[in-house]
């Protein structure tokens, strides 16, 4: 077998440095499901995905926007230290950065946060 001519193609089709383009993943509980989308994810380990840009978490009950985010699949957990905003239908949180844990039952809010209730 000739190796010389094997071609490897990149599965990430833009310029950057994206090991994964448009990741979708999702945390998973006994009562709801929080779908993660972004534009890009780079492997940290086996279990850790860094999002990048535009990275949403949506859920029958709230949603949350921000630009960088660790994602622990493994663990279900979400974490991250860039601006964030949490919408719901009683309230808007907007944050230095979030904790989500316990499956997503628990979310913590970082730095100068403000709420806003409806």
């Amino acid at each position: 077998m000739n190796l010389n001519n094997i071609i490897i193609e990149d599965t990430v089709t833009s310029s950057s440095n994206a090991d994964i383009s448009e990741p979708k993943f999702s945390i998973n509980n006994e009562s709801k499901k929080i779908y993660i989308t972004a534009s890009q994810g780079n492997f940290i380990n086996k279990d850790e995905v860094l999002l990048n840009e535009n990275v949403k978490f949506k859920s029958n009950d709230f949603s949350i926007e921000t630009e960088k985010v660790i994602f622990n699949r493994d663990k279900q957990t979400a974490k991250s230290k860039t601006k964030s905003m949490f919408k719901s239908k009683d309230a808007t949180i907007t944050s230095d950065g979030f904790n989500i844990h316990d499956k997503g039952n628990k979310i913590i809010f970082y730095g100068n946060s403000y709420i806003i209730l409806k």
